[in-house]
């Protein structure tokens, strides 16, 4: 399966804002962001031009793209099934992505990124309705009961994970027990509730065109 093996900081620099793909680090003075924010590459301090309107929305695809570690065509295939769903599109995007396996897992506290929750998952650690679960873009359902298997609760990942939990914006759609280390989805998420900073609209007229 095709995967972004590149350096993550290079993403969050080029996008020019941090899309916090490598957890505990990007909370950190030594995260690369901090010291080196302008675009990659030989250009990058060069003053920037006054973006055109279809540069704006590439970005934003873009941003969200890689925050979630979606890659191009699976990125289209989400975007082509919003198009279709009723209700507003960008909203039905975003939506989308929040409910795959991986962002969930992360969102519950269970791996420090999405990064993290997909290597998790793919492991074989994490179950959904009691059932192992190793396809990251699992979409998880309303009522769908997540949790990580009794004999991976030892995890180092997991547990440092955990200890950051409460320091963030929780999320009101989704229920946490801390004890069991399961969480449930109680609805799906509306536009308010999902705390990503992606103009989604940019990315239906980018792909409206």
């Amino acid at each position: 399966m095709a995967r972004y093996t590149g350096p993550n900081c290079k993403l969050c620099r080029r996008e020019g804002v941090k899309l916090f793909l490598k957890g505990e680090r990007c909370y950190l003075d030594k995260c690369s962001f901090e010291k080196r924010s302008y675009a990659p590459g030989m250009h990058g301090q060069r003053p920037s031009r006054k973006p055109s309107e279809f540069s704006l929305q590439l970005r934003e695809k873009q941003k969200a793209k890689r925050q979630y570690g979606v890659l191009e065509n699976q990125f289209r295939n989400y975007y082509a099934t919003a198009a279709k769903s009723k209700g507003v599109t960008g909203e039905q995007l975003l939506q989308a992505l929040e409910c795959r396996l991986d962002n969930i897992t992360h969102r519950l506290g269970f791996a420090a990124s999405r990064k993290a929750a997909r290597q998790l998952v793919r492991h074989r650690h994490v179950t959904v309705n009691d059932r192992i679960v190793d396809i990251p873009s699992f979409q998880v359902s309303p009522g769908d009961t997540v949790q990580v298997r009794e004999k991976s609760r030892q995890l180092g990942l997991v547990h440092e994970a955990m200890k950051r939990v409460g320091e963030g914006r929780q999320a009101t759609w989704l229920t946490l027990d801390k004890v069991n280390l399961s969480g449930t989805l109680v609805e799906y998420p509306n536009r308010e509730d999902i705390p990503t900073a992606v103009e989604e609209q940019l990315i239906v007229e980018l792909y409206s065109k």
